[in-house]
């Protein structure tokens, strides 16, 4: 399963962001192999609509599951009418790594 995860930086262990669509990079994890790689969000300077694209990209990206702080309502639509599953993490969490460990140990609540 593709996973894909907000941050900051384009590392794996660097600082996640609790911005979905503004987020500068996304972290994205195939849970089968353990692979990653960062991309840059193609949205994050858009003037409007930052959610819906980041949306697509990830849905493009065939992601099932996308991990941030927060979603906002147009980007959660879009990715729930693309069977998207979304689930967040608190503003104190660190790293993209422990993002990913909380996530696999059924930790991070799902986005509603």
């Amino acid at each position: 399963m593709i996973i894909v995860i907000s941050a900051q930086k384009p590392e794996l262990d660097g600082p996640v962001d609790v911005r979905f669509g503004r987020a500068p990079y996304y972290i994205i994890v195939d849970s089968e192999n353990d692979k990653w790689e960062a991309c840059d969000n193609p949205a994050v300077s858009q003037s409007g609509g930052a959610g819906v694209a980041a949306a697509q990209f990830v849905i493009d990206r065939k992601a099932g599951i996308a991990i941030s702080g927060d979603f906002g309502p147009n980007a959660s639509q879009a990715l729930r009418a693309a069977g998207v599953k979304m689930h967040t993490f608190t503003a104190d969490l660190s790293t993209v790594r422990s993002a990913l460990d909380l996530f696999k140990q059924g930790s991070l609540p799902q986005f509603d």
